[in-house]
C-alpha cells in the first residue's frame, strides 16, 4: 500500500536521472559482491529498463553502507513499485539489504521501499512504495508467503526446559547483537571486572556492617541508593520496596486479616496511630503480600528459602510500613509473627528472610519468566507469522531488539548450571524454573499483562489510596500512553470486521500464543479474543502487552537491580543459617554470619552492576526505521510527544518525593528487553 500511487500513463519517456541510494543492514554476513539489478514501474504499467548498480574500482554493498548511484532512465512521475535481484557472484549466499531510497532528480521527488529482507540469489523480489500492506490487500502474495515459510524455518520453537515458555531453537543470524553492541557489552563487562579488582578483597566473612559498606569506594561501585541514604535497614524503606524498587506488583489491599496471619488486635494496636483494626480495613490503609507460591521450592543443599506473609500500614505521614511478618504459610509455635516492637537484629532478620523470599520471586517471575523469557514467545509468534510487509510486524518489531540474544547469553552464562544463579541464589537454576512453572500455570494475559487489570486484581488501582506507589502511578501514565498509540496505529489498517478476519497473518499469530506449548505455541491463558481477532479491543489490548511488557515493565523490574541486590543485607539473594523460630535476642553478630562471604559479595555486586547497564535507545526512539509510512509516522510523532510530555512530568515528581522512582522516566525505559 503506498501514498504515491497513480494510474495514468507517462507519455514522457526522455532519459532523466536518478539517485538510488542503497542501505545494507548492520548484520552478521549483510553484505554482498554480488551483481545487483534493480527495476522500477509504476501502476501506470510504464518500468524502466535493468538498471545495474555498479560503482567501477568500488566495493559496493559492505555490511552497515550507503551506496549511491546514478542512473539514467525514463521519467516517471510516480514510482510505485521497485524489483531488485542479485546474481550469484561473490562468496556470500544472501544479502541483508535495508533499504532503496529512489530521487527523482526531474520532479525531485522521493519515494522509499524499505525492504528489511534478505535477497536470495536469482529470485526477483518485488516491493511497494513505503511497503505496507494486510496480506489480503498484497498484490504479490506468492513472494509474501514464500518468506513466512523461511521465517517459519528460521524460528522454529523449542523447550529446553518443561514447563516453561518456549524459545527459539536456534539463535538466528538476524537476532544477534550488532557488532558495536556486542562490544559495549563486553568492553562494560571487562571494565567492571578489572576495576572491580581494586575492591575484590580476599575470601573470609565480615566485621561488620560497617566493613561490608566501606568496600564501595570505587568509581564504578558507588554506593547503592538505600545504603548512600543510610535508609536500608528503615521499616520506611522496606515498605517502599513493595511499591517502588524492583518487585512492586505483589502488593496487596487487606479487605480482612488472612487467617494463616496469626495476628490480632491487640499484638497490631501500637502500629495503627489510634485506629481500631477494624477502622483501619474500613479506610483502605491496611496491605499484605502473601509469597505462598515460593512455599516448597527447591533450594540449594543446606540452604533455605521462607515462604512469608506480611501486613502493611500505611501511616499518617504517608509513608508504607511493615507491622508484622510471618515467615511461613501457616500459624506454629515456631513460626511467630514478628513486629516492629521485637529486638532491633531480630526485625530486621525477620525483614531480610522476607526479603530473601521476595528476591527470589523477583529474579524468576517478575524478571527473567515474565519480562525476558515471556516476550521471546510473543517475538517468535511475531517473525514466524507476520510479513516484513505487515503493519503490525513493523510496530512490534523495534520492541524485539536483542531480545533473543540476550537471552541466549543469559541462559547459557548466568542461568546455567555452573552459572551466577546456580552458584549464588539460595534457590538455584532448580528453584528459579520451579516459580516460573508455577506462575505460567496461573496467568493470565487479560488480567496479570493488562496492567489496570492487574492492579485492579489486588485491590490498588484507585490512585487516592496508598500514595506513594509510585510504580503504579508512573507505570498507568505510560500504560495509557501506549495505548493511544497502539490504538491509533490499528485504526489506520482496519476499517470492518471483514479487514481482520481476512487477516490470515493475523488470525495465524494470534493463534499461535494459544496453542499449547507442546505444539509449538507459546500456549498463554486470557488472550483476548481466545486466538481469533475480530475486533480493535482484542488486537490493542494483545499489541499493548508487548510493547508495555518489553519495555516498561522490564525497565522496572531490571534497572534498579544494583540499588536493590548491590548491598546483600538490603536485599539478600542468599542467606546462610536458618529463619528465626521465636524472638529471641540477636545481634550485629548474627546478621554478618547470614550474610554472603566477601568473595560472593563481591559477584552479586558485578552482575547487578552489568545488568543494570542501559544500552540501547529510549522508547520511541528506534534503532531501525520499519515505520515509513507518512500517516504512521504522524502517530508515532504523537507517541513521542507524549513520552517526552511523561517525562517532564516524572523529573517534576522527583523533585519533591521522599523515595526517589526514576526509572520510568521514559528517557531511560528502552524499547526493549536488551541487558
Amino acid at each position: 500500500m503506498g501514498s504515491c500511487q497513480s494510474n495514468e500513463l507517462v507519455t514522457d519517456v526522455s532519459q532523466v536521472e536518478y539517485i538510488i541510494s542503497v542501505t545494507t543492514g548492520d548484520k552478521k554476513g549483510a553484505g554482498t559482491n554480488a551483481n545487483v539489478t534493480v527495476v522500477l514501474h509504476n501502476d501506470g504499467g510504464q518500468s524502466t529498463g535493468h538498471l545495474h548498480l555498479d560503482k567501477f574500482l568500488r566495493d559496493d554493498f559492505e555490511r552497515g553502507k550507503k551506496d549511491h548511484f546514478k542512473v539514467q532512465a525514463p521519467f516517471m512521475s510516480v514510482i510505485d513499485m521497485i524489483e531488485v535481484w542479485r546474481d550469484d557472484a561473490g562468496l556470500r549466499d544472501e544479502w541483508f539489504l535495508e533499504t532503496v531510497v529512489v530521487h527523482c532528480k526531474n520532479s525531485n521527488k522521493i519515494f522509499v521501499f524499505p525492504f528489511l529482507r534478505w535477497i536470495k540469489e536469482g529470485y526477483h523480489y518485488k516491493i511497494r512504495h513505503l511497503d505496507t500492506s494486510l496480506p489480503q490487500d498484497d498484490p504479490y502474495k506468492e513472494q509474501r508467503l514464500m518468506e513466512l515459510n523461511d521465517k517459519k524455518t528460521t524460528y522454529q520453537t523449542n523447550i529446553p526446559n518443561p514447563g516453561l515458555p518456549i524459545q527459539v531453537k536456534e539463535i538466528p543470524d538476524d537476532e544477534r547483537f550488532s557488532s558495536d553492541y556486542q562490544f559495549d557489552l563486553v568492553k562494560l563487562a571487562a571494565e567492571i571486572t578489572i576495576k572491580g579488582k581494586l575492591v575484590r578483597l580476599v575470601s573470609g566473612e565480615w566485621d561488620s556492617l560497617d566493613d561490608l559498606g566501606n568496600i564501595y569506594k570505587s568509581e564504578v561501585f558507588l554506593k547503592p541508593t538505600p545504603l548512600a541514604d543510610n535508609t536500608w535497614d528503615t521499616d520506611e524503606h522496606f515498605g517502599f520496596q513493595r511499591i517502588g524498587r524492583i518487585n512492586n506488583s505483589l502488593i496487596t489491599l487487606c479487605t480482612e486479616i488472612p487467617k494463616k496471619l496469626a495476628v490480632t488486635e491487640e499484638m497490631l494496636k501500637p502500629f495503627l496511630e489510634g485506629l481500631k483494626l477494624q477502622d483501619a480495613l474500613m479506610e483502605k490503609k491496611l496491605f499484605y503480600v502473601d509469597l505462598v507460591i515460593v512455599e516448597g521450592i527447591p533450594v540449594k543443599s543446606g540452604l533455605m528459602v521462607c515462604a512469608p506473609v506480611a501486613l502493611f500500614y500505611h501511616n499518617k505521614k504517608n509513608r508504607l510500613v511493615p507491622i508484622a511478618i510471618q515467615l511461613k504459610q501457616q500459624p506454629a509455635d515456631d513460626n511467630p509473627v514478628f513486629l516492629p516492637s521485637d529486638p532491633k537484629y531480630t526485625w530486621l532478620a525477620a525483614k531480610m528472610w522476607f526479603n530473601l523470599a521476595d528476591a527470589s520471586y523477583h529474579e524468576s517471575i517478575t524478571h527473567l519468566g515474565f519480562t525476558h523469557l515471556l516476550m521471546e514467545g510473543c517475538a517468535i509468534a511475531t517473525h514466524r507469522n507476520l510479513s516484513h510487509t505487515h503493519p503490525i510486524f513493523k510496530l512490534l518489531a523495534p520492541h524485539f531488539l536483542y531480545l533473543i540474544a540476550i537471552n541466549g547469553l543469559a541462559l547459557t552464562t548466568l542461568i546455567s548450571s555452573d552459572g551466577w544463579v546456580q552458584n549464588v541464589m539460595a534457590i538455584g537454576i532448580d528453584g528459579m524454573f520451579e516459580l516460573i512453572r508455577r506462575k505460567l500455570n496461573t496467568w493470565r494475559m487479560d488480567v496479570d499483562g493488562t496492567l489496570p487489570k492487574e492492579l485492579e486484581s489486588r485491590g490498588v488501582l484507585d490512585q487516592t489510596i496508598l500514595s506513594g506507589y509510585h510504580y503504579r502511578d508512573d507505570a498507568l501514565s505510560l500504560y495509557n500512553i501506549v495505548n493511544n498509540y497502539v490504538t491509533e496505529y490499528v485504526g489506520l489498517y482496519y476499517d470492518s470486521a471483514e479487514s481482520y478476519t481476512n487477516d490470515l497473518e493475523i488470525q495465524a499469530w494470534a493463534q499461535e500464543f494459544v496453542k499449547p506449548r507442546t505444539e509449538g505455541g507459546c500456549g498463554l491463558l486470557g488472550v483476548p479474543g481466545g486466538g481469533s481477532i475480530t475486533n480493535s479491543s482484542d488486537l490493542v489490548c494483545i499489541l499493548n502487552f508487548i510493547i508495555f511488557t518489553g519495555s516498561v515493565t522490564h525497565a522496572a523490574a531490571n534497572f534498579a537491580q544494583y540499588d536493590e541486590y548491590g548491598f546483600p543485607p538490603n536485599y539478600p539473594v542468599v542467606i546462610k543459617g536458618t529463619p528465626p523460630t521465636n524472638k529471641a535476642v540477636l545481634t550485629e553478630s548474627c546478621i554478618l554470619e547470614a550474610l554472603p562471604d566477601k568473595a560472593l559479595t563481591f559477584e552479586i555486586i558485578i552482575i547487578t552492576k552489568l545488568l543494570s547497564a542501559f544500552g540501547t535507545n529510549k522508547l520511541g526512539d528506534f534503532e531501525m526505521k520499519y515505520i515509513y509510512d507518512p500517516k504512521a509516522e504522524n502517530v508515532l510523532k504523537r507517541f513521542q510527544k507524549e513520552l517526552a510530555e511523561q517525562s517532564r512530568r516524572v523529573k517534576t515528581l522527583e523533585k519533591t518525593r521522599e523515595f526517589s522512582y526514576k526509572w520510568l522516566d521514559p528517557e531511560i525505559v528502552p524499547n526493549a528487553i536488551s541487558i
